[in-house]
C-alpha cells in the first residue's frame, strides 16, 4: 500500500472520529447532528486549520457521489403509490406551488443582486434551484421527538419528502440554463428544455429498470443480508451509469428506491439494516462537505449569503401559505407550515456538491459552496428550533417524550436466517 493511500485511510478515520466526538459536544446544546459533521469538515479542511489537504479533498469526491446515491435511493421511498394515494390532491398542491414560488423569488432577487453587479448571471439560476431542498431527516427527528400529531404534522411529513423530487427537477433544468450560459452556448430550446427534460427522462428509466432488478432479485434472495447487496449492487451500478452517461445520479437513485419499494411487497424489513449500513457513509458526506467550505471568502459573498437565507426563508413561508390556500388546507396549515419547512441540509449539499464538479461550473464553486453550506449550518441550527416552535403555536406538542435507556443489544441472527438464500 503506497504512503498517499495510507494518509487517504487516516483522514477517512479523523473525519468520521472528529464528527462523532462533536455531535457528543453539540448534543449538550441540542444542536442537530448534521451541523456537528459539517462544522467537523470545517475545522479539518484546507481553509481552516488545514488537516486534511485540499488534494486529499478531491480523492475523497468518491464517498461524497456514492453517499448521495444512497440518500437519493431513500427519497425514492417517499413514492410509495399506496400510501401517495392517502396523501389527497392537496399535498401535492402545497409541495409544487411552494417550491416552484421558492425557486422563482430566489430567482428574481438574485437577478436583481446581478444587475447591481454582486454576483455572476449563472448563479442566479443555480441559487434559485439549490434553495428549494429541505431536509426530510431533521424534520422527522423534531416529530419523533416531541411526539407531534395533528394536520400540520400530517400535511408536513409527505411536503418535506415529495418537495425533494420536485426540486431534483427544478435542480436539472435551472443547471442546464447556467451552464449555457457560463460556457457562453447560445440559448436555444434543445439546449435549455429538450436536452435536459431528455437526461431527466433517461434518469428516470433507468433507475426504473434497476429498482425493478432489485425487487425481482429480493424474491431469490431472502435473508436481509443478500437483499441490501442488491440494494448496494445497484445504487453503484446508478452511480457508475449516471457518470459515465453524463445523467442525474440523485434522479436516477431515487427512480431505483421509488420503483423497488412499490414491487416489494415489505420493503421496510431491509430498510433498518439499510439504515444502519449508510449511517457512516452519511458522516462522511456531511464531514467532507463541511471540510470544502472556504471560509477566506465568506465576507466577500456576505451579501449573497443574506440575500439567499432572508428570500429562501420568506418563499417557503409564503409559497407554502399561498398552496395551502389554494388546495383548501386547515386554518392551523395555512399559518404555520411555512415555518417547518425551513430546514435544509444532505439535498442542497449533494446539488452544490454536482455543481462543484461540472467543469462548465468550477469557476463558481467556491461561492457556492460557501453560501449555501453557510446557510445549511444556519438552517440546521435555527431550522428545528423554528419547526418545534411552530408545532408548538399549532397545539400539535403537548410535551417531549422522556428519554428511554438505550436497548439491548440484538440477539444473535438464527443460523437458518442467516444463512438463507
Amino acid at each position: 500500500m503506497d504512503q498517499q493511500t495510507i494518509f487517504l485511510l487516516l483522514y477517512l478515520a479523523l473525519a468520521i472520529a472528529i464528527g462523532l466526538v462533536l455531535t457528543r459536544l453539540f448534543k449538550l446544546i441540542h444542536i442537530p447532528n448534521v451541523t456537528a459533521y459539517l462544522v467537523a469538515g470545517l475545522l479539518i479542511g484546507p481553509y481552516s486549520f488545514g488537516i486534511m489537504p485540499e488534494q486529499a479533498l478531491k480523492t475523497l469526491d468518491l464517498f461524497s457521489t456514492i453517499a448521495l446515491g444512497f440518500i437519493a435511493f431513500s427519497i425514492g421511498f417517499s413514492f410509495k403509490i399506496d400510501n401517495l394515494k392517502k396523501l389527497g390532491g392537496k399535498i401535492y398542491t402545497i409541495t409544487v406551488v411552494q417550491a416552484l414560488f421558492t425557486a422563482l423569488l430566489v430567482d428574481l432577487a438574485m437577478f436583481i443582486a446581478y444587475l447591481f453587479g454582486l454576483v455572476e448571471l449563472p448563479l442566479v439560476f443555480v441559487f434559485g434551484a439549490i434553495a428549494t431542498a429541505t431536509a426530510p431527516a431533521a424534520t422527522l427527528l423534531v416529530v419523533k421527538q416531541y411526539n407531534a400529531h395533528g394536520p400540520v404534522t400530517d400535511t408536513l411529513l409527505p411536503v418535506v419528502a415529495i418537495d425533494d423530487a420536485i426540486g431534483l427537477i427544478v435542480f436539472e433544468l435551472s443547471l442546464s440554463v447556467a451552464k449555457t450560459i457560463a460556457t457562453d452556448v447560445p440559448i436555444d430550446f434543445v439546449s435549455v428544455i429538450l436536452r435536459p427534460l431528455g437526461e431527466i427522462g433517461l434518469s428516470l428509466a433507468i433507475g426504473a429498470g434497476l429498482g425493478f432488478v432489485v425487487a425481482m432479485a429480493e424474491k431469490i434472495f431472502l435473508s436481509r443480508a443478500n437483499r441490501l447487496t442488491i440494494i448496494i449492487l445497484c445504487v453503484f451500478t446508478g452511480v457508475a451509469l449516471s457518470e459515465l452517461m453524463h445523467l442525474s445520479s440523485l434522479l436516477l437513485c431515487m427512480s431505483i428506491g421509488a420503483v423497488y419499494c412499490n414491487f416489494d411487497k415489505h420493503p421496510e424489513k431491509v430498510m433498518d439494516v439499510y439504515d444502519r449500513w449508510t449511517h457512516p457513509l452519511y458522516v462522511l458526506f456531511f464531514v467532507i462537505s463541511g471540510a470544502k467550505l472556504d471560509v477566506r471568502i465568506i465576507a466577500s459573498v456576505g451579501i449573497i449569503g443574506a440575500i439567499y437565507l432572508v428570500v429562501r426563508s420568506l418563499g417557503k413561508y409564503e409559497g407554502a401559505k399561498i398552496g395551502s390556500i389554494l388546495g383548501k388546507a386547515q386554518p392551523e396549515v395555512k399559518k404555520y407550515l411555512g415555518l417547518t419547512l425551513l430546514p435544509q441540509a444532505g439535498v442542497a449539499i449533494g446539488m452544490t456538491q454536482i455543481v462543484s464538479a461540472d467543469p462548465a461550473m468550477a469557476a463558481y464553486a467556491p461561492i457556492i459552496n460557501t453560501v449555501v453550506l453557510s446557510a445549511t449550518l444556519i438552517y440546521e441550527l435555527v431550522g428545528p428550533l423554528i419547526t418545534k416552535w411552530a408545532l408548538t403555536k399549532a397545539g400539535e406538542i403537548q410535551k417531549e417524550l422522556p428519554k428511554k435507556p438505550d436497548s439491548p443489544a440484538a440477539p444473535p441472527t438464527a443460523p437458518d436466517q442467516a444463512t438463507q438464500q
